[in-house]
């Protein structure tokens, strides 16, 4: 159930009733902060990374994510940052919200996947020659081509890989709603350690992790032919792939350029919903990140 508190703006002393929202973890469950009942809202006097973030926990998996830290806007027009409670995990205290929750979330997650990583190797090596005993029972194809063709790849390639859960959306009011639903979009993928990107984009919001950069354009306007190709360059200079997500769309130059370069694109809808328009997006959405 939705947790609610009273927050009092030191301001003008207005007090106001905040319920925090909840967020989609990778395994279904809502995954809200703890609000901290006695703490005292602050007001947001700059931006930065690690203060708009909080660290937190899922219930259900125990897996940890980061999430937008909670704010609520006063009528005097300050915005306040609600305070919330520091939860204790497995592997020690997380801060919920400040550097060192963030590193210590971070860690837990790396064992895991290293771990994860390794039980698929030890399967696919069970697997390979199992594999190799049906093909000889069968006969070994060279009778005809099997190949697949460039429209089947992504459907041979997602049939190889375990399904994966349904996409779990947030619904986008703001910029800021925009940068979160990609942010989940590409843990959805599959790519570890989502953060803002080290390089500002000429344009709209960066955001990185491991072996991709990504760019957020919640602008009116499509995208332009130069944002593409800003944003190959800075992915090259990363040596990590790139994908685009914007909420207008493209100019056809653009998408032509976004092609040939295999930048992958996407359109954000209001509902939060990453929609692939060319095929290395297609590609990336039927496969995830390898």
């Amino acid at each position: 159930m939705a947790e609610t508190v009273a927050v009092r703006c030191p301001a003008c002393r207005r007090e106001h009733r905040y319920t925090a929202p909840a967020y989609p973890c990778a395994c279904g469950a809502p995954v809200a902060p703890r609000l901290d009942r006695h703490g005292t809202a602050t007001p947001v006097s700059h931006r930065a990374w690690q203060d708009d973030w909080v660290t937190v926990r899922c219930g259900s998996c125990g897996r940890r994510g980061e999430w937008p830290r909670p704010e609520v806007g006063c009528s005097c027009g300050v915005v306040l940052r609600v305070a919330v409670v520091a939860e204790r995990g497995t592997r020690g205290w997380a801060a919920a919200g400040d550097g060192s929750g963030t590193a210590a979330a971070r860690a837990p997650e790396t064992g895991q996947d290293a771990t994860a990583a390794d039980q698929d190797n030890q399967q696919g090596s069970t697997e390979q020659p199992a594999r190799k005993r049906a093909a000889d029972r069968h006969g070994t194809p060279g009778t005809h081509d099997t190949t697949p063709g460039p429209r089947d790849a992504a459907a041979v390639a997602a049939d190889a890989r375990p399904a994966r859960p349904p996409f779990l959306s947030v619904t986008i009011r703001t910029a800021r709603d925009a940068v979160t639903a990609t942010a989940l979009y590409l843990r959805w993928l599959g790519y570890r350690g989502v953060r803002r990107a080290d390089q500002r984009p000429p344009s709209g919001i960066g955001l990185a992790a491991r072996g991709v950069v990504a760019q957020v354009d919640p602008a009116v306007r499509p995208a332009t032919l130069r944002d593409v190709e800003c944003l190959w360059l800075t992915a090259m200079t990363e040596s990590a792939d790139c994908l685009y997500f914007s909420l207008a769309g493209y100019a056809d130059d653009a998408r032509a350029r976004a092609d040939t370069l295999g930048v992958a694109l996407f359109v954000l809808d209001l509902t939060g919903t990453p929609r692939p328009v060319n095929a290395p997006a297609e590609m990336l959405a039927a496969t995830g990140a390898g």
